[in-house]
């Protein structure tokens, strides 16, 4: 008995056969379109990735430049001004420092603490930043008072306030639930907070070493003379741009640690023994790299929190924090260079 249907019945016709009917003969465009797609094509195996037509060159679009940030000059001429005349104020009262008669020098420093308590909090804005700022300013006042009333001039004292202080700023993070979430996020601010302010007291611990008062002079001097060449050229020159975002030049960087070095090699050649011009030098060129340094961390600090969304407030702070920055990180430097160059 023959089966009354063929073999072939229920297989899928061929893509140019009807069913039921002869292959169909090629259509006449069929060559030329298959010849502009690439030629025949070639069964794909398992697992092979499929290939894609290569692009055109019209495809293909260039990467976004974002352009840099604007340099205002009367603001860059405004924080050069600031940072001599905030220089100016540091050297002069340290020449009224003196054995028995350091209040004056002490209610300048504490001034000058105050003040970046209120710039650094007011820009970076940290969790519980009311907390922050009163850790900040009862950590100044205590730093101060050890700093002058300890039988020997020493930093472990000041190690100790930045220590128990920053535990207590971060302890005051964590009691709300919505500051708690950004704790972590906001450490390092809270911590450079912190530590700049109790920095500050290192100047009142090196009035109190010999040779402490001259030291301060030529470190503070070159901090200043760099912090205030630095800004002056970028009013003028920022260029070539460090980054797009940030409106600083490597001219102004380098040019200002190099003025300062040789006013403080100058100052050196005036100064009495220990002091000599080599020595000076390199004391100066210490604090000017530390200052100019820290001036442009916080530059780039700043940038980072425009790019992340966070809105600007109080621009006089937030343009402050820079020179505030640097002194803060020259006076660390010229009690260092005191110990291991005099």
């Amino acid at each position: 008995m023959f089966p009354s249907s063929t073999p072939d019945t229920g297989r899928d016709p061929w893509p140019d056969q009807s069913p039921g009917g002869p292959p169909s003969a090629p259509r006449p465009g069929d060559d030329e379109e298959r010849a502009e797609r690439g030629g025949p094509r070639r069964a794909r195996r398992d697992g092979e990735p499929a290939r894609r037509p290569p692009a055109e060159p019209g495809d293909e679009k260039g990467e976004e430049v974002t352009p840099p940030v604007e340099v205002r000059r009367p603001l860059a001429l405004s924080v050069a001004g600031f940072a001599a005349l905030l220089g100016t104020g540091l050297v002069l009262a340290a020449q009224t420092s003196g054995p028995g008669h350091r209040l004056p020098f002490t209610i300048v420093v504490l001034s000058v603490q105050l003040l970046s308590v209120l710039a650094w909090t007011m820009a970076a804005r940290p969790p519980a930043l009311a907390v922050v700022a009163a850790v900040s300013a009862v950590a100044a006042v205590t730093a101060d008072t050890l700093a002058v009333q300890t039988d020997v001039a020493r930093l472990m004292p000041l190690v100790q306030v930045l220590l128990v202080g920053l535990v207590a700023a971060v302890l005051g993070q964590l009691v709300r639930r919505v500051d708690r979430v950004r704790v972590t996020d906001s450490l390092r601010g809270t911590a450079l907070i912190v530590a700049g302010v109790v920095a500050f007291g290192t100047l009142i611990v090196l009035s109190r070493i010999p040779a402490g008062t001259q030291t301060m002079t030529v470190c503070l001097t070159a901090a200043g003379v760099a912090l205030t060449v630095a800004r002056a050229t970028d009013a003028f020159a920022a260029w070539p741009r460090l980054a797009p975002q940030v409106p600083r030049g490597a001219a102004g960087v380098v040019g200002g640690a190099m003025v300062g070095t040789l006013v403080s090699a100058l100052l050196g050649s005036y100064l009495v023994t220990p002091f000599t011009p080599t020595r000076a030098a390199i004391m100066g060129l210490v604090a000017a790299v530390a200052a100019v340094l820290a001036d442009l961390a916080v530059g780039y600090a700043e940038a980072g929190r425009l790019m992340a969304g966070e809105q600007p407030t109080m621009w006089v702070a937030r343009h402050m924090q820079g020179p505030l920055a640097g002194f803060a990180l020259a006076a660390p430097a010229a009690y260092a260079m005191c110990k291991l160059v005099l």
